[in-house]
């Protein structure tokens, strides 16, 4: 059972949904490829512009790891461009799981 994640809050630029949608989709991709992530999502809140990210991790190495991943970085790196706030990352620890 995955026992750490994190949960990002992102809110978009009016008119860069479609690229924070693309960017998301493009972040699953990239999360393949980092050994740490148990579970990946990339989201849509009801709420025009509001997305989020929460991954999960088996342990805080993993969940340490990310931050300094590619993905952190690309997200990052785009933040400026996509986003009217900084990304908000919430350390969370999994308490139940089905």
């Amino acid at each position: 059972m995955a026992k750490f994640a994190f949960f990002v809050e992102l809110k978009a630029n009016r008119g860069k949904e479609a690229e924070v949608e693309a960017f998301l989709k493009q972040g699953a991709a990239m999360a393949k490829a980092e050994a740490g992530i148990a579970a990946w999502y990339g989201l849509k809140e009801e709420e025009p512009g509001r997305y989020g990210i929460i991954d999960t991790f088996n342990d805080e190495v993993g969940r340490d790891a990310h931050l300094n991943g590619e993905l952190a970085k690309a997200l990052f790196a785009k933040a400026g461009e996509l986003f009217s706030e900084a990304p908000k990352v919430h350390r969370l620890h999994v308490i139940a799981q089905k």
